[in-house]
């Protein structure tokens, strides 16, 4: 008797299912996915073409700022940069006169955190005359 050969069958892994999973997983990730988008300005601080201010009386709270943020007044550095540190030097060097002018220099590339804690301080002591120096503008040809 001749039995008639069974045709085998090619062995193989198909790939089929593996890709429409790897399709799936790729869809799932974008979707959740969040893209932020980050913008960073360079800003340049303002320059004034206004005439100069008059010589400024002889008693005046100077703070100036540095570009690491380091509070200076009436040319006396403070020990740190805290609000609580200004407040009370200013309150100190004004002895109760908040009548006298507020001047505020600041280095053009002082984080902007400073500078408002500066006017914030003034505010909080009721100076009223506050200035911000700036630099005369470039004259253009």
């Amino acid at each position: 008797m001749k039995f008639k050969r069974q045709r085998s069958q090619e062995v193989g892994v198909d790939l089929t299912p593996l890709i429409d999973v790897v399709f799936l997983l790729l869809i799932f990730f974008m979707v959740s996915t969040t893209f932020t988008r980050e913008s960073h300005l360079e800003v340049e601080l303002p320059e004034a073409s206004g005439d100069p201010a008059e010589p400024a009386e002889v008693r005046q709270i100077d703070v100036v700022i540095n570009a690491e943020g380091q509070y200076i007044l009436n040319d006396k550095t403070l020990v740190n940069n805290r609000r609580e540190t200004l407040e009370r030097g200013v309150s100190e060097l004004a002895e109760g006169d908040n009548s006298l002018p507020y001047i505020i220099t600041a280095d053009a590339r002082t984080p902007h955190e400073f500078v408002v804690r500066a006017m914030d301080v003034a505010g909080r002591l009721g100076f009223s005359k506050l200035s911000i120096t700036t630099e005369r503008e470039a004259e253009s040809q």
